[in-house]
């Protein structure tokens, strides 16, 4: 009765319905598919259902949904769908069905809100355990950074410690001698002055015992 007060439809109107509704027939076989994954083997994922059930749709259930005549004009309309960018697939004459590989999206119906719904629920609480993980190895880090400067300062304060204690050692024993603390230092690297000339002098001397023995022994030849 509605469709009586209705002007009549151009057949570019017609084809352009027609291609809504292969989109139309594509998302259901998608949804039902995912329907089952979910069900029956608890997995999920658009890929996974594409990869495992492809939307292939029957030329039968075509053919009486777009209300043509014959399958030449529904591989036409299917072609004329593609060039559009409406979908992309390609058309199985042997097994006499469509296989879509994408399909654009139509306007969101009320029955479909719950699985939208529940499909942004589950990506939240993804993100929420990537958010999780990286905080956690964030902590790590700074936990790390934590020790590290620790340790450096515990080194730098024990190396100030033996210089501290290494100087109040050359004090004390400066002080012992009533010497400058540097000049002790000094003193302990070098040598004493008459050090060398005493050293020079002993091998002189036994330098001149050699001479002699050579001579004495030499006479007594």
């Amino acid at each position: 009765a509605e469709a009586a007060n209705l002007p009549p439809l151009t057949e570019a109107q017609k084809n352009k319905l027609r291609h809504l509704s292969v989109v139309t027939l594509a998302a259901k076989i998608k949804v039902t598919a995912l329907a089952l994954l979910r069900t029956f083997f608890h997995w999920d994922g658009l890929e996974l259902v594409n990869s495992m059930f492809p939307q292939c749709i029957p030329y039968s259930v075509l053919l009486e949904q777009l209300q043509l005549k014959n399958v030449r004009q529904l591989e036409d309309l299917v072609i004329e769908a593609v060039y559009a960018d409406v979908l992309r697939g390609s058309l199985d004459q042997r097994n006499q069905r469509l296989e879509v590989d994408y399909s654009i999206g139509r306007d969101i119906r009320r029955e479909e809100l719950s699985t939208i719904t529940r499909t942004l629920q589950e990506w939240c609480q993804g993100c929420e355990v990537v958010l999780s993980g990286i905080e956690e190895q964030v902590s790590r880090a700074n936990q790390h950074k934590e020790q590290q400067l620790a340790l450096k300062q515990q080194i730098e304060s024990e190396v100030a410690n033996l210089k501290k204690t290494i100087k109040v050692t050359t004090a004390a024993a400066a002080a012992a001698t009533s010497q400058d603390p540097e000049q002790h230092l000094t003193e302990l690297r070098e040598p004493a002055p008459g050090t060398n000339q005493r050293q020079a002098s002993k091998k002189t001397s036994k330098a001149k015992g050699l001479r002699g023995s050579a001579k004495i022994w030499s006479k007594s030849n």
